[in-house]
């Protein structure tokens, strides 16, 4: 195990200080709140940074989050609520009320310890449950008793009770708009108890740059079509398309691509071409703006490739030519195959890649596949796949380096807590690294950390298999994230907002972690469009030497981040 692990004092001097800092206490000392970074999980009891501020730094464009845990001193906290106002400047300018969100950090119970876990099992924080019902506009009531009936959802937020000893985590989310003005500007969080009254001034500094609307860093992590049941609506029915559009909202927000509703593409004709009327384009038109999408999936031909092959031509070909006249057609692709691990298999790759690049040359390939091949003697796959996709730990930079240079593009993936395989190029190098591994009970960090470790090898994009799997076998997420019993949030970086009192998604701790790297993609492509990759290279490449030595230490990447924003804004002077 090489992971580097760095906890200088000087470091965590810099960020507490750049970051969050202190204590607050309510003038009756019974509530304490205590700001502590996003990159940290806070449990329900034990120790917590103690700090003296609460400040905040945005790109235009850019979301930012805090914790600020509510503990209780001496007794109970009973009916505790939270509000936060608006954040102006000194010129009396105000962020929209919708800049700001808070939310109830809560908890799930992980029994059964994935593989190679680095965190216990027992409660760990990671619904983020919404004050405010984002959809209806209303305090998203805890559940009470009338009497008769259950009133509220299980998980709802408001009110709560903190035990004397115990942290309660409020989550505040912050998006600098992108028309804001660079500066400071201040707001009051203010948490009620029926015992007390506390407020905590938060300072939010916003940077005179901005990041795109849509992500630089190509991505594909599925989309909203397991959900409907979930939320007890029918597929296709007014109520699920409004589940749907929210889905794609929550993706949207964390730049990710949803993918395109599968009602939005046309059936193919008798001769298997789609065919885009004007109603047709502009439903997918208005899909592509709303949600800032900048990567499209192009469907699988519904034909068979033998006997109906000029059919699956016509639709290939006349997708591409759709994508191309609207000016979608370069960040487009065909997710051909997924992992293709028999001699079979690989064949298969060859012939349905043969088949794509005869209907459009241009046409994107991809297939969940390492950069080398798994036997020699199944043959290479070179000739049929213009997008690697291999998982986080069967990385191997000389191949990406060969692959690239030859034209190709790499993206990377992750599932099931997978170390290098024995036929990986350099296996005896890297058998015992481990590469970050996306299940509740490791480090934030490895969410995070995942477009650094991209950049740093010249891996342009990101797959996870789904975002909202809550199957393997069929159970409720808030009552136990277990994919396939050890596997915990395993292709679930969303909850669905039933149990929470919200119809549409809840948001996990994990899903802002990995928002927050896909922003720091941005933050290093940035840099490089100012001329100075070199220099956004070497930050980089002080997070992550190799894939094995990524820095897990919570301040560490924020750090590095404060430096790439500096050198942006200097870059630009």
């Amino acid at each position: 195990m090489n992971h580097v692990i760095v906890l200088r004092f000087a470091l965590a001097w810099c960020v507490a200080n750049t970051f969050v800092t202190g204590f607050v206490f309510a003038q009756d000392s019974t509530m304490e709140l205590t700001p502590v970074p996003a990159t940290v999980r806070v449990r329900m009891d034990g120790t917590i940074p103690s700090q003296t501020s609460a400040t905040l730094h945005a790109a235009r464009g850019e979301f930012e989050s805090l914790q600020v845990v509510v503990t209780a001193k001496g007794g109970r906290l009973t009916g505790v609520d939270a509000e936060i106002g608006p954040f102006s400047n000194a010129a009396g300018a105000q962020l929209p009320p919708q800049a700001s969100t808070l939310y109830r950090v809560s908890y799930v119970p992980v029994r059964y310890s994935a593989p190679r876990a680095t965190e216990p099992p027992g409660l760990t924080p990671d619904p983020l449950v919404p004050l405010i019902d984002p959809y209806a506009g209303q305090k998203n009531a805890a559940p009470k008793w009338d009497g008769e009936k259950l009133e509220g959802a299980p998980f709802g937020a408001v009110p709560f009770e903190v035990w004397p000893g115990q942290h309660q985590p409020l989550w505040l989310d912050v998006k600098a708009p992108a028309d804001a003005a660079p500066g400071e500007y201040t707001a009051t969080l203010r948490v009620r108890a029926k015992e007390s009254l506390a407020e905590l001034p938060i300072t939010l500094t916003v940077w005179d740059f901005a990041l795109p609307s849509g992500p630089t860093h190509e991505n594909h992590f599925g989309g909203a079509d397991r959900v409907a049941s979930y939320h007890k609506v029918e597929q296709g029915s007014d109520a699920y398309l409004d589940i749907e559009e929210r889905y794609s909202q929550m993706f949207a927000d964390h730049r990710i691509n949803p993918s395109l509703p599968r009602r939005l593409c046309p059936r193919p004709g008798e001769d298997g071409s789609v065919s885009f009327d004007t109603a047709a384009k502009d439903n997918i038109t208005a899909f592509v703006s709303k949600f800032n999408v900048t990567n499209i999936e192009i469907p699988h031909a519904p034909f068979n490739e033998t006997s109906d092959r000029a059919k699956a031509l016509a639709f290939y070909r006349s997708w591409y030519a759709f994508l191309a006249d609207n000016g979608w057609a370069d960040r487009s692709y065909l997710y051909m195959l997924d992992e293709p691990n028999t001699a079979e298999a690989y064949e298969r790759v060859r012939e349905l890649g043969a088949l794509v690049r005869e209907a459009e040359p241009r046409i994107r390939r991809l297939v969940v596949e390492q950069t080398y091949t798994q036997d020699p003697a199944w043959g290479t796959l070179e000739d049929s796949i213009d997008i690697w996709c291999p998982l986080f730990g069967f990385v191997d930079g000389a191949s990406i380096d060969r692959l690239t240079k030859q034209g190709g593009t790499v993206w990377s993936y992750t599932a099931l807590v997978q170390t290098a395989p024995p036929y990986h190029p350099e296996y005896e190098k890297v058998a015992n690294d481990l590469p970050p591994f996306w299940a509740i009970d490791f480090p934030l960090a490895s969410y995070r950390i995942a477009p650094w470790l991209n950049w740093r090898y010249g891996i342009t994009g990101l797959l996870y298999w789904s975002s909202v799997y809550w199957g393997s076998p069929d159970r409720n997420p808030w009552q136990d994230p277990g994919f396939r019993v050890r596997w915990n949030g395993e292709g679930a970086l969303l909850y669905p907002g039933t149990d929470a009192g919200i119809e549409g998604p809840v948001a996990s701790i994990r899903l802002k972690a990995l928002r927050d790297g896909m922003e720091d993609y941005e933050y290093f492509a940035l840099l490089a469009s100012l001329g100075k990759r070199e220099e956004a290279d070497a930050i980089v490449r002080e997070a992550v030497p190799t894939w094995g030595t990524w820095n897990q230490d919570p301040l560490a990447i924020p750090a590095l981040r404060e430096r790439l924003a500096q050198a942006i804004l200097a870059a630009k002077r």
